[in-house]
């Protein structure tokens, strides 16, 4: 029979713990048992490296994402055209239905007949 170094209860010979304060006995340190609080702790441990592996990898594919993006909206907005006026040869934006400088009709809106 053995007793706890640290309240001297009796432990069997092949305790790693103390049943009454649940200390390390002789035996559980030799054989560098590990309280369970310990594995907890390391667990929670290697959860953080994996999350910060997996957020440092959706920081930087979201990052190129956003720049795929914004290059594309650049790619769009400078390959629109322009419309010239059949009027006054004025350039128009894209989409435009009206000359901005004469106000001729430039291109009839869906749905609509020409009023020329």
């Amino acid at each position: 029979m053995a007793y706890c170094s640290n309240c001297g209860e009796k432990t069997s010979n092949d305790a790693n713990f103390c049943p009454k304060c649940g200390a390390k006995t002789e035996k559980g340190k030799a054989a560098k048992v590990t309280y369970p609080s310990d594995e907890l702790r390391d667990a929670f441990y290697n959860v953080g490296i994996e999350l910060e592996r997996a957020f440092t990898i959706a920081a930087r594919e979201t990052h190129a994402a956003i720049k795929r993006a914004s290059e594309n909206m650049q790619q769009k907005s400078a390959g629109r055209g322009s419309i010239v006026c059949p009027m006054c040869g004025t350039k128009n934006t894209e989409g435009s239905f009206f000359c901005h400088k004469c106000g001729a009709e430039i291109a009839p809106k869906k749905g609509s007949q020409s009023n020329v």
